[in-house]
């Protein structure tokens, strides 16, 4: 099998908001019409590329003392991959959040408040702007956090938000017939005057390394449950990458993993809750027309390595942490 490439969907804005009003009826009349954010979508006919401003990698200690101390969108332990230059339609400091290394391997992960707050929108706005389901959370002192195209909304307009508490799910909601791959459009906006108002993203007092970066969340990981301190590719070995994953539910996520030198593939389940403690964990890979090889049972924090050679073949695969499973189709196949 072949190595696939991961798709990093842009996320699009046409026009800010005139206004960063808490309401969702005022936010919801101030929000303009974006276009298509993924290579796939049909390209909106008033799109103009704007050149994203170079950052000065640096904040006033003003600044930083003003701001509420953001963190990654998303669970403690968890790296995902910030992207600012994916959009032709991104105006400044907006960024597109991936991990996984195919279109729909992050559809379902939990999203999480970069700050507490007060929830000003939880609507579907794609009509209006091609956010999709939108979150806004106001942080105080002009601040306001977005979370565009979710796949499902967890909390309501006027709801209080604690910092990591779940707000929703990645998804990939538009506007009616604007087909984006999964991601979480994410700013961070302070006063009005769109684009001047999207703020540089700062992660535990840290800029965002822009326009592209990693980033290993630390949210809620004080005082919370620790973070896995494996990962798929320390599991599987030297040489192997991820090529695709899976959420299990809140219980963990199934990685597929492929070694080009060897030809191998490489299953295994990490665990991202009751950690240390034996629980139902099992991953499995079947390349096609040769036996399924699982490793199954109560583990502490991961399942497998499952490998197995399949040059040529395509190869089904997945994985069951507490009571969420997963199974693939055959896919993947090589060429």
């Amino acid at each position: 099998m072949k190595l696939n490439g991961a798709l990093v969907a842009g996320c699009t804005l046409l026009f800010g908001l005139a206004t960063a009003t808490v309401t969702a009826t005022a936010a919801a009349a101030n929000l303009a019409p974006a276009p298509p954010s993924s290579p796939t979508a049909s390209p909106a006919p008033t799109a103009t590329a704007t050149a994203t401003p170079t950052p000065t990698g640096t904040e006033s200690p003003a600044q930083l003392l003003a701001a509420p101390n953001f963190q990654l969108p998303f669970p403690c332990g968890q790296t995902w991959n910030g992207n600012n230059s994916a959009s032709s339609a991104h105006k400044a400091y907006e960024i597109d959040f991936n991990r996984g290394s195919t279109a729909g391997a992050d559809l379902g992960d939990a999203v999480v408040a970069a700050a507490a707050g007060t929830v000003g929108i939880s609507a579907h706005q794609g009509s209006a702007n091609g956010f999709g389901n939108l979150v806004t959370i106001n942080h105080g002192g002009g601040y306001i956090t977005y979370y565009a195209h979710l796949n499902a909304r967890t909390v309501s307009a006027g709801q209080t938000v604690a910092q990591g508490q779940k707000i929703g799910t990645v998804g990939k909601t538009s506007r009616p017939g604007n087909n984006i791959s999964p991601h979480l459009h994410f700013e961070v906006r302070k006063g009005t005057g769109y684009p001047s108002n999207i703020q540089r993203a700062v992660f535990d007092g840290k800029a965002f390394a822009y326009p592209i970066a990693n980033v290993t969340s630390k949210n809620k990981c004080s005082g919370g449950a620790p973070a896995n301190p494996h990962t798929p590719e320390k599991v599987c070995g030297s040489g192997y990458q991820v090529v695709d994953s899976q959420a299990l539910g809140t219980e963990g996520r199934v990685y597929l993993l492929y070694n080009g030198a060897t030809g191998y593939n490489c299953v295994t389940t990490l665990k991202t809750t009751s950690l240390g403690a034996q629980t139902a964990t099992a991953a499995f890979l079947e390349a096609q027309g040769s036996a399924r090889k699982t490793d199954s049972g109560n583990f502490t924090y991961y399942a497998g390595p499952v490998t197995a050679k399949a040059p040529g073949k395509c190869v089904k695969w997945g994985g069951k942490a507490g009571s969420a499973t997963y199974t693939s189709p055959f896919e993947h196949c090589g060429s």
